[in-house]
């Protein structure tokens, strides 16, 4: 892959200085308006508002997301076949309580064109909110200062804290404070700006743009103090209630004017503002959503949270606020020694990890968290593979839930599989529903890795928690059901030794789909075939009653089990002997090789600048295929076939997609490449923070947040945790003194500080001894101990960086010659390689 240059200070210092324990931005720029909105997002999981600012103007787009609510809408094939996707789901942008618009002497503040003397927002990472602060010089010469802050609870998942403050500085002047609440669903503001983050192009990644009202009104009022719309979806049939109480502090005389219609609610504030006298708003939202509860009885939940709320106080919920998020830092928080740009960046994705799942709860946590509408809110294996092993060690009652929400969608997944002529249960691809959402199945559908996927999350969470009653109760259902599916899916060859084949799938690469033994389905359905024959006997050994009544719901037999436990043991693996790697897929390297190295920076990422079917001739990687399957199951391979995989697909891999420079970093850094692998680290760590896929105005990268504590804790921290066991092998950059975390594990907190000559082991919570393995060598970390362990360095270390060309000249099996070219009439194909780059 083809790096840019990135370092701590890559971001502009002059305008992002660098706070560890903040974002902050200290003017206001319009140029960048829908990436800063995605940055300065605040939410908890189930209910997230864009950074846009509180008068409405400017914004990329405005945007407040609630977790799963969603519009549904036919899809349209050019040409239908049996059990195509049929029905989209895209998440809806609810009604906008953020809008507090200002005048003073009748002048809208509207930040892009307003002479702003003064201007700070901060996104605080230990009081979970978003501050805003601003001197505004009028057109009449008069000076005003303007404070806000944002914050959507982690303790009240439906509450929402808006806070706004005016204060003439210089002169009186008649101010008016406009609070509303505002349907923008249709896709255009008050001001009949179109949505700009709707049906751009052809970007795949980007949301649909409905062709009918989506929000149907069903109620609305407005009183002295709140103001309620109610809406239901038009096809979806779901339904939602938004409130808002106001409560205005001041001494300056007020009149309140209340307006109220199907789409909008007004609460004006008129106000004779006299000059150090602040008048001050607070504003408590709250959302409620259902699948189908009439909305009157959700105004009942509305008004039972408002008045909740109002009795606790703005001032009490900050504080609860700033607790909750203490707790979370004490078991998240990574620390790297001496690097505070460095510090800042991890502390932004871990924050945004918490605002993407902490209150979840009985949904998913979408590709975009609930910062925007990109990839129609849907949920992806992203969460399983990506954010789960994250909450596993860090916030395992929330991975819990998310694991949770996957068994409920089980019934789903049984009628998927039938539809596709599968026993057992097959998952969606894309889904916010159950349902599978993925129009093009060549790179959806048949991606039927998601099951081993939730297998792989699922016994993550039960290897690190011991919660025998979860797997017992749900997680057992998961697991027969998703072996079935590979056990029928699969099938036998009598070539000699009988060996088990899997066909006609699509790994995570998707610039390779539809292929037979894609190696990462194979190595993961393996795991999934025998984690679920573990999973029968523990269950047995565990609770027999639970256990019989698990054979009678599944209609169990032993002979399933044993055909599972021999199709695992037989899993054909892909391996080239001529060239000494794995195959992506049994015909991989048939194919002619994609010089990376040669292809225009403005035609990237490929799948936007070339058809399908161009890009599935060629080797080229859209994301880690083989590597990922190295990290997750690296208990299968040798550290030989590590490096060789790792040289082979690293140059030939676009890191196109976002999940890949994370498994890259950690990689590159077990194979001994530890300047690549910073260089990854820094690429991933910076993905939102430098808009480096030129998406981030549709939201956070919550599956490349998740990955980059992966790529500080199982990377540079050398921790696995194959067979349910910790081990660590630490791989710390040359440049760093430090590197300390914490994990669960079993109810216990342990902190781990890795340093160039040790590793230090301080048991924090729990009664529970925790047993780890270093290099080799096992330790019990008891209670109030602390264990030290000598390090002979960090493993091995290859200077330099790979080249970005192609490992070409090497011969197939059959004795043809691997060739690169890229696939443009004006670059033509190499046919004299430099004998450097020969295998």
């Amino acid at each position: 892959m083809i790096l840019p240059e990135i370092d701590e200070d890559s971001l502009d210092r002059s305008r992002f200085p660098v706070d560890e324990w903040a974002l902050r931005e200290t003017s206001h720029r319009s140029g960048d308006l829908g990436t800063t909105e995605t940055l300065f997002a605040v939410g908890n999981g189930y209910l997230g508002m864009r950074g846009n600012p509180e008068e409405g103007r400017d914004a990329h787009v405005h945007g407040t997301f609630v977790n799963g609510f969603h519009e549904t809408w036919d899809i349209h094939h050019a040409e239908q076949a049996f059990g195509f996707a049929r029905t989209g789901q895209t998440v809806v942008n609810v009604p906008d309580a953020k809008v507090m618009k200002i005048y003073v002497d009748d002048e809208p503040l509207i930040l892009g064109t307003a002479d702003l003397e003064e201007y700070e927002r901060t996104l605080d990472f230990t009081e979970g909110l978003l501050r805003r602060r601003l001197v505004w010089r009028t057109p009449a010469g008069k000076r005003v200062e303007v404070t806000s802050t944002r914050m959507v609870s982690m303790t009240e998942r439906h509450l929402a804290v808006l806070e706004l403050e005016v204060t003439m500085l210089e002169g009186d002047a008649p101010i008016v404070i406009s609070s509303q609440l505002l349907n923008r669903q249709d896709g255009e503001d008050e001001y009949h700006v179109v949505d700009a983050a709707m049906g751009e192009g052809d970007d795949p990644r980007k949301a649909q743009r409905f062709d009918h009202r989506v929000l149907l009104p069903q109620a609305h009022y407005g009183t002295h103090d709140r103001l309620f719309l109610g809406y239901r979806c038009r096809n979806s049939a779901m339904t939602l209630a938004v409130c808002a109480h106001h409560e205005l502090d001041t001494t300056n005389e007020v009149e309140t004017i209340v307006r109220s219609s199907e789409d909008v609610g007004k609460l004006a504030y008129r106000v004779d503002a006299r000059q150090g006298e602040p008048t001050r708003l607070t504003k408590l939202v709250t959302y409620h959503t259902s699948r189908g509860v009439p909305v009157e009885e959700l105004s009942d939940r509305c008004d039972r949270t408002l008045d909740r709320a109002v009795a606790h106080g703005a001032a009490a919920y900050r504080a609860d606020q700033r607790a909750w998020l203490e707790s979370f830092w004490a078991a998240s928080d990574v620390v790297v020694e001496g690097q505070p740009a460095l510090q800042q960046a991890i502390r932004f994705n871990l924050f945004h990890l918490a605002q993407a799942a902490a209150r979840s709860d009985q949904q998913g946590v979408p590709a975009k968290g609930v910062t925007g509408s990109g990839y129609e809110g849907h949920y992806f294996w992203d969460t399983e593979v990506y954010v789960v092993p994250f909450l596993v060690y860090t916030m395992p009652d929330v991975a819990r839930n998310t694991l949770h929400f996957r068994s409920r969608m089980l019934p789903a997944a049984r009628d998927r599989a039938r539809e596709l002529a599968q026993l057992g249960a097959l998952y969606p691809w894309r889904t916010i529903n159950g349902e599978e959402a993925s129009a093009y199945y060549a790179a959806g559908t048949a991606q039927v890795h998601i099951d081993a996927d939730i297998a792989y999350a699922l016994s993550k969470y039960v290897d690190a928690t011991g919660d025998t009653g979860f797997l017992t109760r749900d997680g057992v259902d998961m697991l027969v059901e998703t072996a079935r599916m590979w056990a029928d899916l699969g099938f036998w060859r009598h070539n000699g030794a009988p060996t088990f084949h899997i066909h006609g799938v699509t790994g995570p690469d998707e610039y390779t789909t539809v292929v037979n033994n894609n190696l990462f389905t194979n190595v993961m359905a393996r795991f999934n075939l025998e984690r679920a024959v573990r999973a029968v006997d523990e269950v047995r050994q565990a609770d027999p009653v639970q256990h019989e009544r698990m054979v009678k719901r599944l209609d169990l037999r032993c002979e399933e089990v044993q055909e599972w436990r021999e199709a695992a043991e037989a899993m054909c693996i892909p391996y080239d002997e001529t060239l000494g790697i794995h195959p992506q897929d049994e015909h991989f390297l048939d194919r002619e090789v994609w010089d990376l190295s040669r292809t225009p920076a403005e035609l990237r990422p490929l799948l936007l600048h070339y058809h399908p079917l161009v890009i599935y001739r060629f080797q080229v990687l859209k994301q880690a295929d083989v590597v990922l399957a190295l990290f997750l199951q690296g208990d299968r391979f040798t550290a030989e076939e590590k490096r060789a995989d790792f040289e082979y697909y690293d140059p030939i891999t676009t890191g196109d997609s976002t999940l890949s420079a994370v498994v890259q970093s950690v990689m590159a850094a077990e194979v001994g490449y530890h300047e690549v692998a910073l260089d990854y680290f820094r690429k991933a760590l910076h993905v939102d923070l430098l808009d480096l896929h030129h998406n981030a105005v549709d939201g956070m990268h919550v599956a490349s947040a998740g990955g980059v504590w992966s790529a500080l804790v199982s990377g540079f921290g050398g921790m696995r945790d194959h067979g349910g066991t910790l081990t660590f092998d630490p791989r710390l950059p040359a440049e760093w003194p430090s590197l300390t975390f914490r994990l669960r594990w079993r109810g216990s907190r342990v902190r781990i500080r890795v340093t160039a000559d040790a590793m230090t082991f301080t048991h924090e919570e729990g009664d529970g001894t925790v047993p780890v393995g270093v290099r080799g060598t096992s330790y019990d970390v008891a209670p109030g101990a602390v264990v030290e362990v000598a390090l002979d360095g960090q493993g091995p270390r290859r200077e330099g960086r790979l080249g970005t060309r192609p490992l070409i000249g090497g011969r197939r099996a059959d004795g043809s010659r691997i060739t690169a070219g890229v696939p443009s009439p004006s670059v033509p194909a190499d046919e004299a390689e430099s004998p450097a780059d020969l295998i």
